[in-house]
């Protein structure tokens, strides 16, 4: 979502997605994740978790978060059940999870950890590589051109592949 937020400021059209079966964040303790449907609203997310432990979720970073998410949208999406969204002509991937059909796509992956730092790092490199890739008349005609100027500058290694979904 740090990159959703920061694409979207920077005047992009863009969507986010989730992969998984459901939406879990962090809990009291690594076995006790806090599970939500996709769907449920950013905003009744926070109101549940400000309810359990509202010291701990602002002190692990949840409840800011989550402030944030729902200022960017409603409630988290999953993939594989938004079909009806429209075709993309990028797709960013955080995660090594994905879909395919026949559409083509840019499929990239930018290693992120599961941290707020790297978060906020993940989401300026994604903003910098979406606008140099914005910047081309044709990214299929440029795409290694891109990869590796990024790569060099960054020192950041990229899985990317022209796919179909």
């Amino acid at each position: 979502m740090e990159a959703h937020s920061l694409l979207k400021r920077q005047g992009f059209d863009v969507s986010s997605y989730g992969t998984g079966s459901h939406v879990k964040l962090p809990g009291p303790s690594l076995r006790e994740p806090n599970v939500y449907d996709f769907g449920t609203p950013y905003k009744q997310m926070f109101d549940d978790l400000r309810r359990k432990d509202p010291d701990l979720y602002k002190r692990n970073g949840i409840l800011p978060m989550l402030k944030r998410n729902s200022s960017v949208k409603l409630a988290p999406q999953r993939w594989q059940e938004n079909a009806a969204d429209g075709s993309f002509d990028v797709v960013l991937s955080f995660e090594e999870k994905g879909s395919s059909s026949y559409e083509s796509v840019l499929v990239i992956n930018l290693e992120v950890k599961d941290n707020h730092e790297e978060a906020a790092i993940g989401g300026r490199l994604a903003l910098d590589l979406c606008q140099e890739i914005e910047a081309v008349e044709s990214w299929e005609d440029s795409i290694d051109e891109i990869i590796a100027a990024f790569e060099t500058k960054h020192r950041r290694k990229l899985l990317y592949s022209i796919s179909f979904y």
